[in-house]
């Protein structure tokens, strides 16, 4: 469910404070959630580290105390992440990694589901990278952002900017080729325990369409991420 004219009340109500409260989330919300490396550091160092984290977001979405992921062998693991979570935290619709951050669109299915599911997750890649790096301490930026989204529009919208990210950040020359991110998913309309992008393309139709609506603005965001690196400078 997405908001419309009660999205202003309820991001008030969630979100106001004179004060630093913790984050409530609410259940059926669509939130954009991302995290960045701590001081800005890359999260990866190689493809596997991609793939560690995408297997932990699926992992994770479960909503039930499982053994940590590094306990699971290889064999269990792929049949967990076959199926679809009986009890999910969370549903995600769109993601992409990029080599110092993340974005996630999801939405909330069980109470404080976002953050058990991020803390799960982040705690599981943070001790994977540690010790493969023989290094301690953190390695994201603080506590993620999550931010409310208030309308099926801001959601299209949203999902466009998250998998036009690696190509308006100069990464890559076509999001299509882009490994780390869902819009493979959207393009070959494949919903599966990971992503679900169903609900997004019903939205605008079909895989042909959301790719139209997609590569039509490539150019022009480009440009204008460009221009704002440019002003920042």
């Amino acid at each position: 469910m997405c908001l419309s004219g009660s999205g202003q009340k309820l991001s008030k109500m969630l979100y106001s404070s004179c004060m630093y409260v913790k984050p409530v989330y609410a259940n059926n919300y669509f939130y954009h959630v991302y995290n960045r490396g701590v001081a800005k550091q890359n999260l990866f160092d190689s493809d596997f580290d991609y793939l560690r984290l995408l297997k932990t977001f699926s992992f994770y979405l479960e909503n039930e105390n499982k053994p940590r992921l590094s306990k699971i062998d290889k064999t269990e693991l792929h049949k967990i992440l076959k199926i679809e979570p009986q009890k999910p935290l969370v549903e995600i619709y769109a993601y992409c990694l990029m080599p110092n951050h993340f974005h996630l669109l999801l939405r909330q299915v069980t109470d404080n589901g976002i953050s058990i599911f991020l803390r799960r997750s982040s705690d599981s890649y943070t001790r994977y990278y540690n010790v493969k790096n023989d290094r301690v301490g953190t390695i994201f930026q603080g506590r993620f952002r999550a931010v409310l989204i208030e309308s099926d529009e801001q959601l299209l919208h949203l999902s466009r900017y998250i998998h036009l990210n690696p190509y308006t950040s100069d990464i890559c020359n076509d999001s299509a080729s882009y490994n780390w991110s869902s819009y493979h998913h959207y393009l070959n309309n494949n919903n599966d325990r990971l992503c679900h992008p169903d609900y997004i393309l019903k939205m605008i139709g079909s895989s042909k369409n959301y790719q139209e609506f997609v590569e039509d603005y490539a150019s022009y965001a480009r440009d204008l991420t460009r221009i704002k690196d440019i002003l920042h400078e």
